[in-house]
């Protein structure tokens, strides 16, 4: 057991059933994040919606003692790669002290949860 969870609040995490992230032992797991802000409302684009789902990755990591430092893999959901490629690329160093020290794997989807949603980002974190 010994697991801990963390949430946002958000109603989807009660209508669908799950936490924003896990920590059991010295790994977190980050459930996949969107660009929302606290009203659960999404900015315009891809670069503002990957900055904000950073910025909500960042909180949730903190909320463990963790930092970006401690991450390990990411895997990027997007509906458009050739704009979270960019995005990704352009923004790594506001996310990464050291982009080369994070496992990172981008996928195409055609969905993802929300109206308007172009970037979703899963997260593994360690100690």
């Amino acid at each position: 057991k010994n697991k801990k969870a963390e949430g946002f609040g958000m109603p989807w995490e009660e209508i669908y059933g799950y936490s924003q992230a896990i920590k059991k032992g010295n790994t977190v797991w980050i459930s996949g994040q969107l660009g929302h802000n606290e009203k659960g409302e999404l900015p315009e684009g891809m670069d503002a919606q990957m900055k904000q789902t950073y910025v909500n990755i960042k909180e949730l990591l903190s909320r463990f003692g963790m930092s970006m430092e401690n991450v390990v893999e990411e895997v990027i959901y997007t509906m458009d790669m050739t704009t979270a490629f960019d995005a990704r690329k352009n923004f790594k160093a506001d996310f990464y002290a050291d982009p080369k020290m994070v496992a990172s794997t981008m996928v195409g989807v055609t969905g993802l949860a929300l109206p308007g949603q172009l970037v979703e980002i899963k997260i593994v974190a360690t100690e």
